[in-house]
């Protein structure tokens, strides 16, 4: 059964749990040489960074600007108190990560916990929404059902200041890097394939990282293969055995509202308008603000079955290409089962393919509001050329998709 949580009273819950969690004896661990340059920071590095962090003015201009209530030299005495990654994440992060989304969300739920072991590990991997509250989030859902949090994958092109990199390195967070040559970047995925094993094999430590490079701004979500071939690169055994060991554990993420909706839908066009378009790391930085401060409506998390039963029959000389694109769908699936739909993802799929096929999923009254809505994001839209028929069927597609792809593994 789905249990709603009051925002309101979400960080009395999170923040008990943590201090037991605190309390217990977690080991400590000796991180290899190899992964200095994408780990998170250890216990001991955390006094250094802080004290990096509080002298850095661009950290304070922000912490000034997104608390002003706390105060700078307020904030520094808290901020020196986290001696640990944990001890950050519990009271600190979580707290902020639930005054951002109590006042943008109607409610955040989570089920399928029945799916995982409290003592087990896993990589959980999901669709992607939100640059910075799909991660958090999860991770708040894991804490509140006694799970321990997951270390995440985050790309290094958000990470556009110093300040940003040291913030999100002490919140248990490890860099994917991109951008780079395609030399590199096979270099790049086995060095960071290595460490997710170790991450699992050796601290077990859970991990959390999406399907794709980027979030599907069309919201068609599909894991991409590569991502399975680089997981798949760091262990000592065969293919399908390395991805066995990781324990991969789908999870589906729905937001009854997008807040990025108009600014992917405006960067839709401006590829279109411009094929040498992109987006620069003001529009990165953007994105995370609007993402966190937007409307979402109800947020929902669903923990689905972890794959190695299926991954059991997968043909041991089925070739590497192959089984990768078999383990894509496998998790692309078990995705698109558990999607939590709204009414506007009904209504935008019976305006752009269903032709009211899905009327029973709403209300006149839905309808209403969903043309409200979208007459107010396409009025957010800030290009001299505006295609508003163009604009449209591209917001539209991005709450339709959830639709289709169920639709496609239900029939």
């Amino acid at each position: 059964m789905k249990k709603y949580i009051n925002p309101g009273i979400i960080t009395t819950f999170v923040n008990a749990l943590y201090i037991l969690m605190n309390n217990s004896n977690i080991a400590k661990i000796n991180y290899p040489s190899e992964f200095d340059d994408i780990r998170p920071f250890s216990d001991e590095e955390m006094a250094e960074v802080t004290e990096k962090l509080l002298a850095d003015k661009s950290f304070e201009s922000i912490i000034n600007a997104v608390f002003p209530e706390i105060g700078w030299e307020n904030f520094k005495v808290l901020f020196r108190s986290f001696k640990t990654p944990y001890e950050l994440q519990s009271n600190f992060i979580m707290d902020k990560v639930f005054t951002f989304t109590g006042s943008s969300s109607t409610g955040v739920s989570s089920d399928g916990f029945y799916n995982v072991a409290k003592d087990g590990t896993y990589t959980y991997i999901s669709n992607h929404r939100d640059i910075v509250l799909d991660a958090l989030l999860l991770n708040a859902m894991l804490v509140k059902q006694g799970f321990m949090t997951t270390e995440v994958a985050i790309g290094d092109n958000l990470l556009i200041y110093p300040w940003i990199e040291n913030i999100v390195r002490m919140n248990n967070n490890f860099i994917v890097k991109r951008g780079i040559s395609m030399h590199q970047m096979l270099e790049n995925s086995k060095h960071l394939s290595q460490y997710i094993h170790f991450a699992i094999e050796q601290k077990k430590q859970s991990i959390w990282i999406a399907q794709r490079e980027g979030r599907a701004k069309d919201s068609n979500d599909r894991t991409q293969e590569s991502i399975i071939k680089m997981l798949a690169m760091g262990g000592s055994d065969n293919f399908l055995q390395n991805t066995e060991k990781l324990n991969i554990t789908p999870v589906s993420i729905s937001y009854e509202y997008d807040p990025c909706d108009y600014l992917k839908a405006k960067e839709f066009q401006q590829k279109r308008d411009n094929p040498d378009f992109k987006k620069t790391q003001m529009d990165d930085l953007q994105n995370m603000l609007t993402g966190l401060k937007g409307f979402k409506g109800k947020i929902h998390f669903q923990i689905g079955h972890p794959i190695n039963p299926d991954l059991q029959k997968i043909k041991t000389d089925t070739s590497r290409n192959d089984a990768a694109k078999q383990i894509a769908s496998l998790i692309d699936n078990e995705i698109f089962r558990n999607y939590q739909l709204f009414p506007v993802n009904y209504i935008a799929y019976d305006r752009l393919w269903g032709n009211g096929s899905q009327k029973n999923q709403y209300t006149k009254e839905d309808e209403k509001k969903f043309d409200e809505y979208f007459k107010e994001k396409i009025a957010k839209i800030d290009l001299p050329h505006k295609d508003i028929p163009f604009l449209t069927e591209k917001l539209l597609a991005m709450y339709a998709w959830p639709v289709r792809n169920q639709i496609s593994i239900l029939q």
